[in-house]
């Protein structure tokens, strides 16, 4: 695989910030640069950095997106959706099936709205930024009834098709693995769940 990845840990809550490098050529994307520029940039150090994802526009994920966007000139890339709903300017649409070259390597996009209207996850080889779309035990936080049906049959579209080994990079905290969390998921469909159910919501 020519694409190497490195995590971040930013901010107070703290969330993740990704870097994706090319071994072969030293491009770099940044994904989802929600605090401490400082921090992205000296971790970035030299490399040329190619763009600047969003996995989604939640302002602790965009907290320093203007001042990495200066620094490095770097176009940004988020789904129309979050670009309207949280009015976060872009420059490359991050439609789903779309591909995101970072030297010589290539990010495929998938969008798994549920979260956010426009959240996405990027995927390269067997692992994949998921942003908060899913988390170990559970999908991310939703506001309504609504949008944790969207996020469940948007996750069970992308994420789930997805081998078991394909390791899930979220947006705080540590990883997992499509395996580790598709038994407990399939339990979650086939259970009986109040009308209402939302917000903080975990498989079991």
């Amino acid at each position: 695989m020519s694409l190497e990845l490195k995590r971040l840990e930013v901010g107070p809550w703290p969330m993740n910030c990704y870097l994706v490098r090319c071994s072969e050529t030293g491009q770099t994307a940044i994904v989802d640069p929600g605090a401490d520029v400082a921090a992205i940039l000296a971790a970035v150090g030299e490399a040329p950095v190619c763009c600047i994802l969003l996995t989604h526009a939640h302002p602790d994920h965009v907290g320093a997106l203007e001042a990495v966007r200066q620094a490095t000139g770097a176009p940004v890339g988020l789904h129309v959706a979050d670009a309207e709903s949280f009015g976060v300017k872009g420059d490359v649409p991050l439609l789903h099936g779309a591909e995101v070259a970072v030297g010589q390597g290539r990010l495929e996009v998938s969008h798994v709205p549920g979260h956010t209207p426009g959240s996405v996850c990027l995927r390269f080889g067997e692992w994949a930024i998921v942003g908060d779309a899913i988390f170990p035990g559970g999908p991310g936080h939703t506001d309504s009834p609504e949008a944790l049906v969207w996020s469940i049959v948007s996750l069970g579209q992308t994420v789930f098709t997805w081998s078991d080994e394909t390791e899930l990079y979220p947006g705080h905290g540590g990883a997992t693995t499509v395996g580790a969390e598709r038994a407990d998921f399939e339990r979650f469909l086939q259970a009986d769940h109040p009308p209402d159910l939302h917000g903080d919501v975990t498989w079991r």
